[in-house]
């Protein structure tokens, strides 16, 4: 049984750095909509994933290294902002149904 819900151990893995993402934008987000709009959540979402994957992924400093965070911390966004959403409706101009 887990005795922590989030620790640095597991901020080194996929799920946990999805989860940190997920918590962080859902709380902060209503701020950026409110002084940015909707199409810069997603930017901002990889911004925080991006740091986060930096910070937290171990990778070397090297230039395959760099390239490297940023392909995973796009995986990383995809995933924690819905990858179905963020690919199919990227301007986020979905049209509700009534």
């Amino acid at each position: 049984m887990f005795q922590e819900f989030m620790n640095m151990e597991m901020l080194t893995t996929f799920t946990g750095l999805t989860g940190a993402v997920i918590v962080i934008v859902q709380f902060s987000k209503s701020f950026v909509k409110k002084k940015f709009g909707d199409s810069f959540v997603r930017l901002y979402a990889f911004i925080i994933a991006f740091l986060l994957t930096f910070l937290f992924g171990r990778n070397e400093t090297n230039a395959q290294g760099i390239v490297l965070t940023l392909i995973n911390s796009m995986v990383v966004t995809i995933a924690s902002m819905g990858g179905y959403e963020v690919l199919a409706d990227p301007m986020a101009l979905g049209s509700k149904k009534k």
